[in-house]
């Protein structure tokens, strides 16, 4: 299947392009080191070359992947906290992570210089997909290189709006103490001790790397951003709140975050040898955020393909499911059939805290789903399914039969960092 052999730098014809150089292709690029495909002509193309740290990947799962030395810290323990109390969860067998970028793009860096990639520094434009190779052009229409198959990890919006449409925003300060401040053995998954916002839910987050130095995060899922102003307010509001001394702290960093929520279906598999990666592959949880676990996944399912001589086409990143129950639920928290913090309080106090993560990984059975949804309250939601399915039916008649495929896909539009505190 594959062109073995190095590929000259002044050649635009490779086997594998990686179209996009952030965090979805930095795990393809370590996972394809991992497996040993050096025969195989690699090409990036992107303007930039990601170096250093631009975001904060948290996500949970098993100790012992190829991540674990990578991580800047991991708990077993976190904190969900509401007007009502502070409860503890254990997490056990599974623990919450905390990954910065600087160390995947590292490992991307050494993982391109083995495996002899060649970088190509400039935009993207339209990819052309013949069904045998895919031409990649910059928005002027120059061809940049041939490629066997495409991994597109570019944002770009849904095929089609969503029936709701949020997003997940945040912004967070990195902290630093001179003296014990912060509790490292746990840290705080979500806070909803934050002023709520007429539409949507907002809750306070707390990563501890040490008991000196923590990223202490505002968060909401909501339809609209707020300005710089408001997220600064929000910030000193929730540290006032932690009993933090704002006075006594240095700012290191500042994170900003934009991450899509929406029941808008993305396509994964856009045209025949094109693969799109990240949140534009469906990697994002619409009732979440949570990406970074399914980028972790299908960068390595796309090497072992690889490795197999087969197709590089990951698995969905979610069951079908499990995306008709977020859309469920985020038409029931737009619509206030539900409140935000009732909705994710009630889910943490009425199941063990490891079933509701593997549930947000997409990773539950269907007994254990059922067991999920009767922790919500079940007239709201009953009312959520009715109103979906009659705007499924609507939808799907207003746009008759489905159109073949056409086999080109067009330039990514620009969202927030995919990813972002997402896992």
């Amino acid at each position: 299947m594959w062109q073995r052999g190095r590929v000259d730098a002044s050649s635009v014809d490779v086997d594998l392009a990686l179209v996009g150089g952030g965090g979805a292709a930095s795990l393809v690029l370590a996972a394809l080191d991992r497996h040993d495909l050096t025969g195989l002509r690699i090409a990036v193309v992107d303007p930039l070359h990601k170096r250093g740290q631009d975001r904060t990947w948290a996500f949970w799962g098993t100790p012992g992947s190829d991540l674990d030395p990578l991580l800047s810290a991991s708990w077993s323990q976190v904190e969900v906290v509401t007007a009502a109390g502070r409860r503890v969860l254990s997490l056990d067998p599974l623990r919450y992570a905390m990954l910065r970028s600087g160390p995947v793009y590292d490992r991307a860096a050494a993982a391109e210089r083995r495996l002899g990639v060649v970088r190509i520094g400039a935009p993207a434009g339209a990819l052309r997909d013949d069904g045998h190779r895919v031409t990649v052009r910059d928005p002027h229409g120059r061809v940049l290189v041939r490629a066997g198959w495409v991994l597109d990890s570019r944002p770009r919006p849904p095929e089609r709006p969503g029936r709701t449409s949020w997003l997940q925003h945040f912004r967070g300060w990195w902290l630093a103490a001179d003296r014990p401040t912060f509790d490292p053995d746990r840290a705080v998954l979500m806070d909803f001790r934050t002023p709520q916002p007429a539409r949507g839910v907002s809750f306070g987050y707390v990563l501890p790397v040490d008991d000196r130095y923590a990223l202490v995060e505002y968060t909401e899922f909501a339809p609209a951003l707020l300005t710089d102003a408001r997220y600064d307010a929000a910030l000193r509001g929730y540290a006032a709140r932690l009993g933090l001394d704002l006075a006594a702290l240095r700012l290191r960093e500042v994170e900003n975050g934009v991450i899509p929520m929406t029941d808008g279906p993305f396509a994964p598999h856009p045209s025949p040898r094109v693969v799109r990666l990240g949140t534009a592959g469906g990697a994002t949880r619409p009732s979440t955020g949570f990406t970074f676990a399914a980028m972790h996944r299908q960068a390595d399912q796309v090497a072992r393909a690889l490795a197999a001589g087969r197709p590089p086409v990951p698995a969905p990143a979610y069951p079908r499911r499990h995306r008709w129950l977020d859309a469920v639920a985020l038409r029931a928290l737009d619509r206030g059939h539900v409140g935000g913090v009732e909705f994710f309080a009630r889910l943490f106090d009425r199941n063990p805290a490891e079933r509701v993560l593997r549930f947000l990984d997409g990773a539950t059975s269907p007994a254990e789903e059922l067991a999920v949804m009767r922790s919500s309250p079940l007239l709201p939601m009953a009312g959520a399914v009715l109103g979906d399915a009659v705007d499924r039916l609507r939808a799907r008649l207003r746009r008759g039969p489905t159109p073949a495929a056409v086999a080109e896909a067009g330039p990514g539009g620009s969202v927030g960092p995919a990813g972002g505190r997402t896992g």
